[in-house]
This record gives structure tokens, sequence and C-alpha cells, in this order.
């Protein structure tokens, strides 16, 4: 038998406007989903990010354009499949990312889900990463690289943005009770704000003035030219502090996963006698009696 087709009516409840069904992720085609190369888990979490966007820029020219009246059934619907398309690519996300110990590991730490997860587990190759430094570099969080022109970008672009949103997670789940990496990064922003206020940051705000053209009436601008960051420096520098730390855990974790044993300490830590270690969270995972 022919599968059911929705149909859609119009206002006045008749013509009525037959409309193909959005693709949704079925069991068999969950089942799939582990078989997925890198690259293609990639694109699909690329294109997650675009439906989402599709569907936050689409909503907010709906209110602004029918705030005083009742949309048509079609711009409705329109927005509902964009609602759709957004959902069934997490679905299938995470029946990837729940197919990997990593995947699950990752997903219970809070502000880390499945989309961001396969994102993870896609652009990070533990046996090309021996050391936590090959993936920050990779995913562009080593502030020390710099993209000159004409020479290959040095980080990956979409794993760098993918870390850009894990950092606005971790903001956002700061206040939460079971959060461990936003009061990484609030705490963080109060040192940073305190040396910052003390002038230690002076000889970075002046060679950010002298690489980068800065109008001279933006908030940014005054800062520099003062010695201090502004907040908006602050904020990504304290974000970035707890992106590298969560980077840090999930190298260490895949590590062992991959190899059955920890990954050899950087050397100044090996020779401080794991003075500033901190383990990965929620590892090993101890499984319920």
């Amino acid at each position: 038998m022919p599968k059911a087709v929705p149909v859609l009516e119009n206002t006045n409840g008749s013509i009525p406007v037959v409309v193909d069904p959005v693709y949704a992720a079925t069991q068999d085609v969950k089942a799939s989903i582990v078989l997925l190369s890198p690259s293609e888990v990639r694109f699909l979490v690329d294109a997650y990010y675009l439906a989402q966007e599709n569907r936050k820029r689409a909503s907010n020219q709906a209110q602004a354009l029918f705030k005083d009246e009742e949309p048509n059934d079609l711009v409705a619907w329109l927005g509902e499949q964009n609602d759709r398309v957004e959902r069934s690519l997490r679905s299938a996300l995470q029946a990837f990312a729940n197919n990997k110990p990593l995947g699950l590991w990752a997903q219970g730490i809070k502000g880390i889900g499945p989309v961001i997860t396969a994102g993870l587990l896609a652009h990070i190759d533990i046996t090309r990463a021996p050391t936590v430094g090959h993936i920050w570099r990779f995913a562009g969080q080593d502030p020390t690289d710099e993209w000159k022109a004409h020479e290959k970008r040095p980080w990956n672009a979409s794993l760098k943005r993918l870390c850009w949103i894990i950092g606005e997670s971790f903001v956002k789940v700061s206040n939460l009770p079971d959060d461990i990496y936003g009061k990484v990064y609030r705490n963080r922003k109060e040192l940073e704000e305190s040396r910052n206020a003390n002038g230690l940051f002076a000889d970075q705000a002046a060679d950010k003035l002298k690489r980068v053209k800065i109008g001279h009436s933006t908030d940014a601008y005054k800062a520099y030219s003062k010695g201090l960051l502004p907040p908006a420096h602050i904020h990504a520098r304290a974000k970035r502090y707890a992106v590298k730390l969560f980077l840090a855990h999930y190298h260490h974790v895949a590590y062992e996963l991959e190899y059955g044993k920890p990954p050899p300490l950087p050397y100044i830590l090996a020779q401080q006698g794991h003075a500033h270690f901190i383990a990965p969270p929620k590892w090993p995972v101890r499984v319920a009696r």
C-alpha cells in the first residue's frame, strides 16, 4: 500500500494542497548511521547548524511580518518543516554518537549534546593526535598561530566554529548545579578580569592596536588604548580556557579508549609531579550494577 500523503488545507478549508513529507530518520536509517564516514558526519553536522540558522531566521521573519495577524497555513507549515529537518538531523547524529563509547562520555558532560559530540568524533582522529596540543592547534585554539596572507589556514575552520559553539554552550549552562566547564569559564573570567584591571595585559592591548585596525569610536579601541582588554576579549579568553580544558579531557578519554592507557603528561606537568593535572570528569565510566 502506498504511504499516506500529508494534506495541508488552505485557511478557508477548501482547496487541499498536497505536500511532500520531510524525510524522517526511521529505525532502519538510524541503524545505517553508524556506517557513515567521518566526512559524511561532518557534512551532516554542518547541515544541522545550517538548518538551525534557517529555522531561526525564518521564525524571526515570520514574527516580524505577521505580528498583528495569523500567518497563512502554508507559512506555518514551512516553519514546521524547518523544525522537522533540524530534529531529524539531530536524531540521526545522536544515533551516531550513541554508538561510540567516547560519544557516550562526551554527552555526559553538561553543555555537550549529540550534534557537538558527532562533530568532535568526525573531526578528531586520536591516532593523529599524540598530545592534546595537536588538537588545540587543529581546532584553532592556539592563540600563537597566525593565518598569514597567501598561506594555508593553520586550523580547521569547521572545528574552530564547533569550539566556539562549545564555549557558548558552557556559558549558558554555567548556572546549573551539575555543570562543570561553565564554572571553569566563570572562575577563569574573574581571574582574567582581575589581571586585566591590574594592567597585566597592557602589552597584548598595545600589540592588538598595532596589528588590527579598530575604529577609534568603538569601546574596544578605548579599552585597548588604555592598556586594557575589552570585555568581549576577556569573555573570549575565558571561554577558550574552558574549551581547551574540555578538549584536554576529551583527548585523555579518547587516548585511553584507543590505547588502553592514559596519555603521557606534558613534560612540565611530569616534572612538577602532576601538580596541575586535572583528571577528566565522569571517567572512567562507572556502570551501575
